[in-house]
């Protein structure tokens, strides 16, 4: 009879398994689409995600509660009639696709707009799916009694990463958005078929004498106590935290694109499966013994930074540190399957805690990223909390010693985000430092950093604060644009991305400057800790929002020249770069009029989609590339592309017949709002 019941169980696993599988594959292809469709209408800001994953987080939270009311006050019978209703109800929503509506206000509230966008999109589905994991378990561990269910948990792990793992390599370079928002939608429906085929199975194993028995069986397993709950609480927010901290880290420096927002993620979801498939890929000794070696290595990160391979190895490797220790200790502490639900709600409420802590109290509450030295200590506190017990009392006095050392470090690291800058804010949109420094000669300058990023300087000193610096030196490519352009009668220009305001240096008498900003808080130190603006004798005009959508809405401005450089952390954002974006832009130039494209990045070779975007549209773009001597305090290595009609190049004076055309790259395919392919571009 026993190797018949294991028989029928190993009959019965697939069916569980395949719904589980594609529930959890389908869950987390969904995360980085809908974040890509809506990106472009927040500004393209890495904040977008970490908004995003508040968001998924909570609605875990909510598909978990559901599940645990479900399998406490319901009868089996009873549960699957409740959720095929809602799975079938569900199927209304279909296709799943973000509002353009939403993108008119999207800027006045963006956080909750985010949140408001998503809900709408994929709010049901995404509860629905959300709840799957442990429902499945749960009905399995009821159905089957005696068998431990938490291997379905590693089995969706690794559908979640699988499907984070092709999104950039295999959809994201192939299907446009809206394709891939019907490949989704196709894959739900047949999720919802098996959801209610393993429904109508549980339905027939669980027979009402059944349900009594396996009722009376667990009903003398001890409730897990609140401590328990706690620490699985704190556990998972733990990893959430240093999830998102570190994202955060890697996007800000970086680019907010899909592979930086998948890897960590990916590695998250790793652990897992590990930890879950099997207990003993958690070598304790092994996992707490690399912790100081993951702390010293995020710590050399926060102090002074380093080349990106490098910081993506550490930070990626890291994490899965972090991650492994905090999700194993998890595992260690799992409850009895009768109380799985409870285990999975308190695991999902520390995600979504550590969710709601870096994506929303963070950029509300704090000037500086103060959220990742805060997710070490936390890490570091857990880790001597679950030690505790396990040590003798000299090996409890040195562990706190060193935990207290480690705070102590955590502190000073915190202290030199801000210390020594006379100006540090932060929103949803970015960290903004200003800071002065003196080179001698010629003299203090005054500094703004986006991240690690210079965003724009000036000196002080009367004989050159009017003089362009950085990117918008007199020999950069915009500068030799600007000055190629008419002299004899006003010019109207237009910029995209304020910075410290530099362009304005070159305004004069009877000139407009009309400057597109997103965030309100770059036209506040621009105005109050910079005089670029104030002393331009050209009439200045802000426009505060997205560059483009503005540029959208409004009617044909006549730009002789408009420049392109609103970058987040170190990229533009690639909404920015797009046929139709180029396409708005050419829409608000004279016929003689120039784009400047600012493409300097140390990670992106944006060349080839300059060079596609300007062959699809018959204009020609020919590349500035400025190395200034290393004597040069006011130029920075740069790259311009300026894109125009190839008459309009032909009539360039002859200084400016040095601009190297750009050549289409073979294959390369336009980037458009639908389709972008960062992988194309990595240097």
């Amino acid at each position: 009879m026993a190797a018949a019941h294991n028989h029928n169980n190993r009959c019965q696993m697939p069916l569980f398994a395949v719904t589980v599988f594609l529930s959890a594959f389908l869950l987390f292809q969904i995360q980085p689409m809908v974040a890509k469709m809506i990106l472009p209408w927040f500004g393209g800001s890495s904040s977008v995600w970490s908004t995003c994953m508040v968001f998924f987080q909570a609605e875990l939270l909510l598909g978990y509660l559901y599940v645990h009311w479900l399998h406490e006050t319901l009868a089996p019978r009873r549960q699957t009639l409740v959720h095929i209703a809602l799975l079938l109800l569900s199927l209304a929503t279909l296709p799943v696709a973000a509002d353009p509506s939403w993108k008119e206000t999207a800027q006045a509230h963006p956080t909750l707009n985010v949140l408001g966008v998503l809900a709408t999109a994929v709010g049901l589905p995404y509860l629905l799916l959300s709840t799957t994991g442990p429902l499945m378990q749960a009905w399995y561990a009821r159905a089957f009694a005696g068998v431990m269910p938490y291997r379905l948990y590693a089995l969706s792990n690794l559908a979640s990463m699988l499907a984070l793992l092709s999104y950039p390599v295999l959809v994201e370079p192939f299907l446009a958005v809206q394709g891939q928002s019907w490949m989704w939608s196709a894959g739900y429906a047949l999720f919802v078929i098996a959801c209610g085929a393993t429904a109508w199975r549980t339905w027939r194993l669980v027979s009402p004498e059944r349900e009594k028995t396996v009722a009376a069986a667990t009903n003398d397993v001890p409730r897990p106590t609140w401590r328990d709950c706690l620490l699985w609480a704190g556990l998972a927010m733990t990893a959430s935290t240093l999830l998102l901290a570190m994202t955060r880290h890697l996007t800000q420096d970086v680019a907010p694109v899909p592979f930086l927002w998948v890897l960590p993620l990916a590695l998250y979801l790793l652990s897992f499966i590990l930890c879950f498939d099997a207990p003993r890929y958690y070598v304790r000794p092994l996992f707490l013994a690399a912790l100081p070696f993951a702390f010293y290595g995020l710590d050399r990160i926060m102090d002074e930074g380093m080349a990106v391979p490098a910081m993506i190895a550490l930070i990626s490797t890291s994490l899965f540190v972090f991650c492994m220790v905090c999700h194993g200790e998890l595992v260690r502490r799992k409850p009895h399957p009768r109380h799985l639900t409870l285990f999975y709600l308190m695991l999902s409420l520390g995600g979504a805690l550590g969710g709601m802590f870096v994506g929303l109290l963070a950029p509300a509450v704090f000037v500086a990223y103060f959220e990742l030295p805060i997710g070490l200590f936390l890490c570091a506190l857990l880790v001597v909390v679950v030690l505790w017990r396990e040590l003798r009392p000299l090996w409890r006095i040195l562990l706190l010693l060193a935990l207290c050392g480690y705070g102590f470090r955590l502190g000073e690291v915190s202290n030199e985000f801000v210390d020594g800058y006379h100006v540090v804010v932060r929103n949803f949109y970015s960290q903004l430092r200003v800071s002065e420094k003196n080179d001698d000669p010629p003299g203090p300058k005054r500094v703004m950093v986006h991240g690690r990023i210079n965003h724009g300087e000036q000196y002080l000193a009367e004989e050159h604060r009017r003089t362009p610096t950085t990117y918008y030196c007199h020999e950069s490519g915009v500068g030799r644009a600007l000055f190629a352009l008419s002299q004899e009668r006003p010019l109207k220009l237009g910029m995209v991305g304020l910075g410290a305001g530099t362009l304005a240096a070159y305004g004069r008498a009877g000139d407009e400057l009309r400057i597109y900003e997103i965030n309100d808080q770059v036209l506040d130190l621009a105005r109050s800790q910079f005089s670029y603006l104030a002393d331009s004798p050209a009439r200045i005009v802000p426009v505060l929002g997205d560059g483009r959508l503005m540029l959208e809405r409004e009617p044909d401005q006549g730009f002789d020249l408009l420049a392109m450089d609103a970058f987040s952390g170190d990229s533009i954002p690639a909404h920015l770069l797009t046929l139709e974006a180029m396409q708005t832009y050419l829409r608000h130039l004279k016929p003689d009029g120039i784009l400047a494209v600012h493409i300097t990045n140390r990670y992106l070779d944006l060349k080839p989609v300059m060079a596609a975007a300007a062959r699809h549209l018959g204009r020609t773009a020919l590349l500035y590339a400025l190395e200034p001597d290393k004597n040069d305090d006011f130029c920075y290595s740069t790259d311009w592309v300026l894109i125009m009609r190839p008459e309009r190049a032909k009539a360039l004076p002859l200084v400016m017949n040095d601009g190297e055309p750009l050549e289409v790259r073979p294959g390369f395919r336009p980037w458009t709002d639908s389709f972008s392919n960062l992988f194309s571009v990595l240097k």
